[in-house]
This record gives C-alpha cells, sequence and structure tokens, in this order.
C-alpha cells in the first residue's frame, strides 16, 4: 500500500548513462535503462478511458507521460531501485478529471479567506460553523460564505436569515452569497460596505430596505449579479506570498477528487495580467499540481474589443505549456451579450448587442483565437448563433478555431443543430443541482427535464465537456457534478431529469476527461491513459462503475498523480504526496474545518452500519487469533471484569 519495489523483481542497477542497459535476474533479461519508469500503479481496477484497451490492471509513467498500460506483468521489467511503486489494492483508477469550466484562478486567490459551506448537512451545523470562525477572525477581516451550497441541501430546507447572521456574528462582518441569486449581510457587514438608506441600487441589483429606508441586509440579483461581486470585492483580500499558498491550497483541494486538470472560465473580477500573475509565478517554480488552460474576460464595458485587440497582440492561444496555457477569450466577449441566470427571476431581456458583439468574434477568428460564451438561455444562443451564420458567409464559420457555449440550459433542439454546422461544441455544468428547484417553480418540471438537453447534445455528435461553475455557484466537486449526470438529481434529492436524458456513468466520465481535453486541442496527450499520454491519474476511495448511485457524491481521491506527480494522497496512501506549507493566515477558516465536508454515504443505513460493526467484531477475533498462534498474546482472552456488566 506505499510506494515499494515488487519483491524479487529488483534489477542489478538503473545504469547512469543514456546508453546504460539494466539486467533483471528474475526475467533473465536486459533492456535500456532509460525505459526504467519513475513511477508505477499496480493491482488497480484500471479504466482507461482508452477504446483500444479499456481495463487494465498497471500503469508505468516515466518523465510524466504514460508508457505502459497493461496487465501487472508487463510492467515487471520498468521496476527500479528509484521507482515508485504504487500498490492500489485492487482499487478503481481511473483518467484525471478534468472540469472544463472552473473559476480555479480566481478561486485560489481567495479559497483560505473562505468559510465553505460545501457539503454541510444542515444549517444548525452550517451557522455553527459560522459563529465559531467569527470568534476567530480579527478585527478589520470578514467571515464569507462564497457559493458551493443550496438551501435544498440543508435538511431545513433554507437559507439563514440576516437576525441569525447577526446572532451568530454580532461584531464581524459576515457576507453569505447563495449562488447568484442573492446575498446575505450581517450588520456589521452592512456597515463595511458602507451601505445606507441613501446608497442608489446599482444597474440589474436591488438592496433590500426595511420601512425607514435603511438597508436590511438582503442584496437580490434582479437579474444580474454585478451587486454581488461589487460587494463581495469591498472584503479585505490577501498579498505576496498568501496568495501562492491559497492557491496552492486549493489546487490540492481540487487534487482530493481526482482533478488533475481545469480549464478556467476567467469571470468578473479577474483582471488580465493582474489576477493571473499568481498561477504564472507558481508555475515557474513548478508548484502548479492541477492543469489549467485559461481564458481571457474582458472585465470594463465598452472597452471589451479594445481589450481583446490589446491582448491579440501580447499572447496566443496556445501560448504556455503543459500545466499552464491560453486557450482563448471568454467566457465573456461583450458584457451586453450576457444573460445572468437567477432562475428566482424572469429571463433578462437583453438590449441590442450585436454590432459590438460582432466585432469582438470577427476580430478573434480572423486571428486565430477561439472562445467560450456565457449564455444561459436559448433567446440568446438563438442572436448569438445569427451573427456566427452572417461571418460564415466570409469564411469565418467554421474556420479550425475552438469556440464554445457555457451553460445552455434552455437551448433548443434547432440551436444545437446550428451549433454543429458552425463548428461549435458545448460544455454543461451542474447548476441545476443547486438550482434545479428554482427551476422548476418558474418554469414547471416539463421545460426542467431538459435543462439541459444533455443527451440530445451528444446524439448530434457534439462536443459535450462537464465541469461545475465552481466555486461561486455550484461546488467544486466534481462527483456532485458526475451524480448529477448519471442520477438526474439535485444536491436536495429532486429528481429533474427523465431516463433519457441522462447518461451511462461511462459517458459522464468521458465527458469529465476526453471531452475536456478536445476543448483545449489536448486530445492527443490528455484524457485516458494510454503509452504517450500524461501520467494523469486517480485511485478512488470507492468504484465509481459499482457504487450505489446515491454514494457517487462521496467518492473522493486517495492517490491522485499528475505528470507523474504524487499530489494527493489520503488513506493507506497517507504521507506519499507532496509537502505542502500549513495553511496561512493561521485563523484561515480552511485551517481549522479544511474545504468540502464529507458526510457519511447514504447507502450505509442503521442496519449497514450494525453489519459493518458486526464484521469489525469477527476481524478483530480473527486478528487476536493469529496474534495468539505466533505467540505475541495469550491464547486465552484475558477475563475482563467491570462491575456494569454484573447482574
Amino acid at each position: 500500500m506505499a510506494s515499494m519495489p515488487v519483491a524479487g523483481l529488483p534489477p542489478v542497477t538503473d545504469g547512469n548513462s543514456p546508453d546504460a542497459t539494466v539486467r533483471n535476474v528474475h526475467l533473465g533479461i536486459e533492456y535500456p535503462a532509460a525505459h526504467i519508469a519513475d513511477v508505477v500503479v499496480r493491482n488497480a481496477k484500471l479504466y482507461t478511458g482508452d477504446p483500444r484497451r479499456p481495463q487494465a490492471s498497471a500503469v508505468a509513467i516515466k518523465d510524466g507521460k504514460v508508457t505502459v498500460v497493461g496487465d501487472d506483468a508487463d510492467i515487471l521489467h520498468l521496476i527500479g531501485m528509484q521507482t515508485r511503486v504504487i500498490d492500489a489494492l485492487g482499487r478503481r483508477v481511473i483518467p484525471g478529471l478534468n472540469d472544463s469550466h472552473l473559476h480555479v484562478i480566481r478561486g485560489g486567490l481567495n479559497y483560505v479567506l473562505e468559510l465553505r459551506w460545501d457539503g454541510v448537512p444542515t444549517l444548525r451545523q452550517a451557522l455553527a460553523m459560522l459563529r465559531e470562525q467569527a470568534g476567530r477572525t480579527p478585527k478589520g477581516q470578514w467571515v464569507r460564505v462564497v457559493g458551493g451550497f443550496s438551501a435544498g441541501q440543508f435538511a431545513e430546507k433554507r437559507l439563514p436569515t440576516v437576525s441569525e447572521l447577526n446572532a451568530a456574528a454580532p461584531d464581524t462582518p459576515v457576507f453569505v452569497l447563495n449562488l447568484y441569486q442573492s446575498a446575505i449581510m450581517n450588520r456589521a457587514a452592512v456597515q463595511a460596505a458602507g451601505f445606507t438608506k441613501d446608497t442608489p441600487d446599482p444597474r440589474g441589483g436591488q438592496i433590500v430596505r426595511g420601512p425607514g429606508g435603511e438597508p436590511t441586509g438582503m442584496l437580490l440579483a434582479a437579474p444580474g449579479a454585478l451587486i454581488l461581486y461589487s460587494t463581495l470585492a469591498k472584503a479585505p483580500t490577501l498579498e505576496g506570498e498568501d496568495l501562492k499558498l491559497s492557491t496552492r491550497h486549493y489546487l490540492r483541494e481540487l487534487n482530493r477528487f481526482g482533478l488533475t486538470s481545469a480549464i478556467d472560465a476567467a469571470g468578473g473580477f479577474q483582471n488580465f495580467p493582474d489576477n493571473y500573475g499568481t498561477v504564472i509565478d507558481l508555475a515557474k517554480e513548478g508548484q502548479l499540481s492541477l492543469r489549467i488552460a485559461y481564458h481571457l474576460f474582458p472585465q470594463t464595458g465598452g472597452q471589451e474589443v479594445a481589450d481583446l485587440k490589446r491582448w491579440i497582440g501580447m499572447v496566443r492561444p496556445g501560448d504556455g505549456d503543459e500545466w499552464l496555457r491560453l486557450n482563448g477569450a471568454g467566457e465573456n466577449l461583450t458584457w451586453a451579450a450576457a444573460d445572468f441566470e437567477n432562475f428566482t427571476q424572469p429571463r433578462p431581456e437583453l438590449g441590442p448587442y450585436e454590432a459590438e458583439f460582432e466585432q469582438a468574434v470577427r476580430l478573434l477568428m480572423e486571428n486565430g483565437w477561439g472562445f467560450r460564451l456565457h449564455a444561459t438561455y436559448d433567446e440568446t444562443i438563438r442572436r448569438d448563433l445569427a451573427v456566427f451564420e452572417k461571418l460564415a458567409a466570409d469564411g469565418l464559420f467554421p474556420a479550425g478555431n475552438r469556440w464554445l457555449f457555457d451553460h445552455a440550459e434552455t437551448v433548443s433542439k434547432d440551436s444545437l443543430d446550428r451549433i454543429a454546422a458552425l463548428g461549435g461544441a458545448v460544455s454543461v455544468q451542474n447548476r441545476m443541482s443547486f438550482q434545479g428547484e428554482d427551476f422548476v417553480r418558474r418554469y414547471g418540471a416539463g421545460a426542467a427535464a431538459e435543462a439541459p438537453p444533455i443527451r440530445a447534445m451528444l446524439e448530434r455528435g457534439l462536443t459535450v465537456g462537464a465541469g461545475t461553475d465552481a466555486t461561486r455557484v455550484s461546488s467544486y466537486n466534481p462527483w456532485v457534478a458526475l451524480h448529477w449526470l448519471v442520477a438526474g438529481r439535485t444536491v436536495g434529492d429532486l429528481t429533474i431529469y427523465p431516463p433519457e436524458n441522462r447518461v451511462s456513468r461511462e459517458k459522464a466520465l468521458e465527458m469529465y476527461t476526453r471531452a475536456g481535453a478536445q476543448l483545449t486541442g489536448e486530445q492527443d496527450v490528455k484524457g485516458i491513459l494510454a503509452p504517450g499520454y500524461y501520467g494523469d491519474l486517480a485511485v478512488l476511495s470507492d468504484d465509481f462503475f459499482s457504487v450505489d448511485e446515491q454514494d457517487i457524491p462521496h467518492i473522493e481521491s486517495l492517490l491522485t498523480v499528475t505528470g507523474g506527480r504524487i499530489v494527493y494522497a489520503a488513506g493507506e496512501f497517507e504521507g506519499l504526496d507532496e509537502p505542502i506549507p500549513a495553511v496561512s493566515p493561521a485563523w484561515s477558516p480552511v485551517a481549522h474545518f479544511g474545504g468540502y465536508q464529507a458526510t457519511v454515504k447514504p447507502s450505509i443505513s442503521g442496519a449497514r452500519q450494525a453489519e459493518l460493526l458486526g464484521q469489525a467484531v469477527a476481524e478483530s477475533e480473527q486478528h487476536r487469533q493469529w496474534r495468539a498462534a505466533r505467540g505475541f498474546t495469550p491464547e486465552t482472552a484475558p477475563e475482563i471484569f467491570d462491575a456494569c456488566f454484573v447482574l
């Protein structure tokens, strides 16, 4: 279970020169020392994702790439004295996961400052965490809960009230972001943000007020989320080395769930190049544990085309390396074309935006840039497609540039046909895991059953990547998203998709691996476990292909390998991963609570717990007998007297 050579199989020498050979005493053969693996994972239930060889038991990795996939015997001759041999103990091993839409750069810059309610089962526990964190948060800092949860996940089926936040933290500012729908602030946060009865409502947002006009502490996206972004931006931020360490801990948290790659979708308040400096520095220092393909998002309304022109002169898609590379523009090209998805509000009516939008798209396509577009509603997608079809007359579509729509909850079949004809793709996220109940209340169960129409996308041959849109909406836990794809259920346990709009576990995993690689043009080096591909894999806590469906969100990785580096290890493999400095600052919520809050698997009912306890007792007795037979303990168990059990 730890890293060790296979008994009886070490070669005589590893050799030092490029032409050196190694003689394996056991096999009686010589082979080039250069072929010796850096890492070998054996005794595994390996799902490769490669249709040519979908199943195997062992994989060898050299210089960051897979060299051999096969049975245990196939990799024996690759094991040298310096090879790290990982016995997977018969566990399921999969290719590393790739979130195709994750705000990883922005999330990393703030991770250690955030109290995460991801996975917390009750509002009572969530408020207890908040109360405790407020007690250790220094003056001038905020307690912030920034997405990743839903009222539906709580046993109470509701959000906290302003009064509850005031009671939990009377003096420390508290900001709780609920998706991109609303924010709840305590009295101290309202004051820290500078809101008064004279503060005007921003465009697309509402400051909820009491009878006297004073802000109550509730902010509403009506329907735009700018009011939520801008208020959160008033909280203190990290600086210097703490930014790097926050990002490293966030990446380690993603590695915890088997993620080895992500496509960063940029986002509001993520300026280029300023806010990209941390991941650039970490990449230069070799400290990234997750591969990142990033996008550039114009931040200032009215100068989007000018920003795109400036960036085109600075960088090009594909610039970078296998750890950090530019993938294109988006997820917004122009602010006027963005249709925010607040399903508690009516669909936003967008004004005219086509003229500037066409300039942006033409500029990108003529310069070989791909792009991605935030588009929730079919009404927006149809307008965008009309612009693309106009540019197609000039030969700009399809032109080989990678482009895609993100989200697409209400996209129509007709629009999917048009996307396919123009050479586009789609990336879907499990926003409905957290907002499905709101969608059903506004549009009905019938509309929700195909929001988005995943199977219709796949049937048209479109590349469909899967992701989360974390951290301010969904949780970053990919297994919650994989459960959504397979089971069609929300975190509140509401079934929203019928079987005909769900996918198999194999297809869901493909959407989370191979499809993401296609969206970044890396399909020849990433997404499957095969010779020549990146050595990215995860050893799972439970077998994704056989575990109870309800337990899928509770899967974690026990060992995550990115490019042959062990970047996360837990359970039987604890201690094998790369060391990382402790969380800073010391009062950080992550330092005390960690990130995602794991809970007991639903399938472990009371009866099952009793059964497992019985198995543990039996195993304990077997172990005592084994020790007794070897003279390590008395053959007869000592008599234990306890007055509590004497009648």
